[in-house]
């Protein structure tokens, strides 16, 4: 039996596979590489290129590597570009995972973790939220994930479904020690930049509005290290499958930091000067978003043990160097 972690080569999901195979799990990964990387995904782990709408394929390869259990990360995530172009998101996220729950369904696969997100809530009454708290999505992005989180508990509830939706805030970070990172193009996450400007890639970083009914008048942000999202999905998987109850849970530190405040750590972490430019707000930016994640711990025995802003600029700054000398090398070899 076998895991298939969809998006396993982009960042996220290759720490998920990195997880569940340290658990002695068999996985395979289904991903179209439009924003993930082949060389994320282990060799000796079966690689499928193809679109989670694909049903043929899922098919296919579902009976082939008799999957059991799905965790599904695959999806288009940039709130600025779900509030611009939104049909990219309802397609690309909503339909494509209907359809890939199609197939499970079909072949009698019972065990679904979704990569959800604090979008869902939109601009929150209470800070820290938690899982009571309304969902409200401002953006496209947060309305779509939450309309699979729907689309989940529509499907427990007529084909007996178990799923778990995890609900992250700001994913960062990086597994120095297997060599994963984050590597979007576009990049658009705050620490990256922040880290590839401080390498001389970019001209400066713009803070988009410092306006914000907050301290120092920058957005507020849950961080959460990558690894230890990683650690969730895979705890999460353990917990449906000792036949626990479905549900949603919010995945942080439980505390907050602002864009100012990250800035001010990557510098004193780099070392280096980090030129900033300040900019408009964005449309469906809310000013503080914090997780409760008591609910995670209660239920999934999950702390954040790694999500210290300073490790996860840290591991995030080293695995950036690291890459930036085997760039080098191969330059050179070339």
């Amino acid at each position: 039996m076998a895991v298939l972690v969809t998006g396993g080569a982009g960042f996220i999901g290759s720490h998920m596979v990195a997880a569940l195979r340290a658990a002695g799990r068999r996985v395979v990964v289904l991903d179209d590489l439009s924003s993930g990387h082949r060389d994320a995904v282990p060799r000796d782990v079966s690689l499928i290129v193809a679109s989670v709408a694909d049903r043929s394929r899922v098919s296919a390869l579902i009976h082939e590597f008799e999957v059991d259990a799905i965790a599904h990360f695959a999806a288009r995530a940039q709130v600025g570009e779900s509030v611009r172009d939104p049909r990219l998101y309802w397609n690309g996220n909503v339909v494509a995972t209907a359809r890939l729950l199609d197939c499970a369904v079909d072949a009698r696969v019972r065990t679904f973790i979704l990569s959800s997100t604090a979008a869902v809530y939109g601009a929150p009454d209470a800070i820290p939220i938690t899982e009571s708290e309304p969902t409200r999505p401002i953006n496209p992005y947060g309305e779509t994930k939450l309309a699979i989180e729907r689309m989940l508990a529509s499907y427990a509830r007529a084909y007996g479904l178990r799923f778990v939706a995890l609900r992250y805030f700001n994913a960062a970070g990086a597994d120095v020690e297997r060599e994963l990172e984050e590597r979007h193009d576009p990049e658009t996450h705050l620490i990256p930049l922040l880290l590839d400007t401080a390498l001389g890639r970019r001209p400066h970083v713009t803070v988009f509005g410092r306006d914000y009914p907050t301290l120092d008048g920058t957005c507020v942000r849950d961080y959460v290290h990558v690894v230890d999202l990683a650690d969730a999905h895979r705890a999460a998987l353990e917990y449906l499958e000792r036949g626990c109850e479905s549900g949603s849970f919010n995945l942080g530190a439980g505390t907050g930091h602002s864009v100012a405040e990250v800035i001010a750590m990557c510098r004193a972490v780099t070392g280096r000067d980090i030129p900033v430019a300040y900019g408009e707000r964005r449309d469906g930016d809310p000013p503080v978003l914090i997780a409760s994640p008591a609910l995670a711990g209660d239920r999934l025995g999950w702390i954040a043990r790694r999500s210290s802003l300073e490790r996860i600029v840290r591991d995030a700054w080293a695995a950036r160097l690291r890459a930036s000398a085997r760039d080098a090398r191969v330059t050179r070899h070339s």
